[in-house]
């Protein structure tokens, strides 16, 4: 998945070995092995070598050959990042991807031209069972191209259920209610709310969590966005940077704020001395599991609140997906829609969910949580059951400035207004959108 600040992987997975998942021979890019239908069969995918990204399908793979032992499915790494991207679109556009492989849902996905590259998996008996967002990042007009190989999370209001309890508080369904709350908690003498700079991608939970809310109020905010014809300095998607600098001047943080790093605000929520921490459910359920097992109930989440109590919900990131190239063909396109169809069965969710830490439900009807998550993920739940949840800008736009960190850093220092943090962030897209040859930039 496309996040361009800098948080942990959803998945947190212990290492399971090196980069090549099972015993057995290789297979060259864009064919595979075994060939003619009677017999074994070899599949290769392709995977940025992120340790978390390599140990995930090392556990993937080892279980798929207890359930199809005449296929051996080999992986192949590439560099994660930019490089990665381009690796992978010269594969597409030369004809030698391998025979599945792991990329981005969303907006980066559109830059594949999806329709022209990849196998449309629209029929599949799977396709009916996806989460609608998630068929919204993997999808284009003519057909649906990913499987999901994770689940999702959210960017939200992380807090103390403790803290809240004993201060007899109640969750707040509208920015008044939040700041009701902040109020009560700095009388009680604790943070209301853990930042944490000295890790800078942290401070743009403010503006990226607040997506749903901007969506809520103009649901086509998004298209004009990336046609030009909208901006952050306009409300309402003002409102995350406002949302900041408000809290910011009421003196709401820590006071070492600008130096304290993601673990502080982990640790902040733990020991009860901060109550809220905007933040991704990923990361934080992977900090708990990892660090503070003991605190697993205690820690729990609720939407970023938007001026509109009616409207309240959570903004999402779904994961990965899992595509076919076009070249895959034969026996190699049977055996990967068969993978394809374990990966997001409950028997395949059922690996990913005791391998691993997960950040957030799954996003295909039928795979459940396993019965012990931190509460940061079972509070998820309620949202996605409600239909309470919206996609991240991410999944609908190419555009994102690389600048935001540095400039909410500002925001939430006190050292710029959140009006001249938007109209700065304006120009930082604008770059970016230039750069892409976006139309009408």
């Amino acid at each position: 998945m496309r996040i361009t600040f800098r948080p942990a992987r959803v998945l947190v997975i212990g290492a399971l070995g090196g980069s090549l998942a099972l015993a057995g021979c290789s297979t060259s890019p864009g064919g595979g092995g075994g060939g003619d239908g009677d017999g074994p069969v070899e599949l290769s995918i392709y995977i940025d070598s992120a340790e978390s990204t390599v140990t995930q399908f090392d556990a993937l793979v080892e279980a798929y050959a207890e359930v199809a032992p005449d296929v051996t499915i080999t992986t192949e790494t590439h560099p994660p990042g930019g490089e990665g991207d381009n690796l992978v679109k010269t594969r597409l556009a030369t004809g030698e991807m391998n025979d599945l492989f792991y990329y981005n849902s969303g907006s980066l996905l559109q830059a594949l031209n999806p329709d022209d590259t990849l196998v449309d998996l629209s029929e599949e008996e799977w396709a009916d069972s996806l989460l609608d967002d998630f068929v919204s990042a993997v999808s284009t007009d003519q057909g649906l191209y990913g499987a999901p190989s994770a689940a999702s999370f959210a960017g939200a209001m992380i807090y103390s259920k403790p803290a809240y309890e004993e201060l007899g508080l109640e969750i707040p369904r509208s920015w008044d209610d939040f700041m009701a709350n902040n109020a009560e908690i700095e009388a009680a003498g604790l943070d209301p709310i853990a930042q944490t700079y000295g890790d800078t991608w942290t401070s743009q939970l403010w503006v990226l969590g607040d997506f749903f809310n901007v969506l809520a109020e103009d649901p086509e905010w998004a298209e004009q966005y990336t046609a030009n014809e909208t901006k952050y300095v306009d409300e309402p998607a003002l409102t995350g940077f406002e949302n900041q600098q408000e809290v910011a001047d009421a003196g709401y943080f820590n006071e070492d704020f600008a130096s304290a790093t993601y673990e502080d605000g982990v640790r902040m929520l733990v020991e009860g001395t901060a109550v809220h921490y905007p933040m991704l459910t990923g990361n934080v359920a992977g900090a708990i599991a990892a660090t503070y097992p003991e605190a697993s109930q205690d820690i729990g989440v609720f939407p970023i609140p938007g001026p509109d109590a009616s409207s309240n919900g959570v903004t999402v990131w779904m994961p990965n997906g899992m595509y076919v190239p076009q070249t895959t063909e034969g026996a190699q396109l049977d055996a990967a829609k068969e993978f394809l169809n374990w990966l997001v069965s409950p028997d395949g969710c059922e690996v990913l969910g005791t391998a691993s830490t997960i950040g957030g439900p799954f996003v295909v009807d039928g795979c459940d949580l396993p019965d012990e998550v931190p509460a940061v993920v079972s509070d998820l739940q309620t949202y996605y059951d409600e239909g309470s949840t919206g996609l991240a800008l991410e999944f609908l736009s190419p555009i994102k400035g690389p600048a935001l960190e540095q400039i909410t850093v500002e925001v939430g220092s006190g050292i710029r207004a959140a009006d001249d943090a938007a109209a700065l962030y304006d120009e930082d897209v604008r770059k970016q959108a230039q750069q892409l040859g976006l139309e009408g930039w």
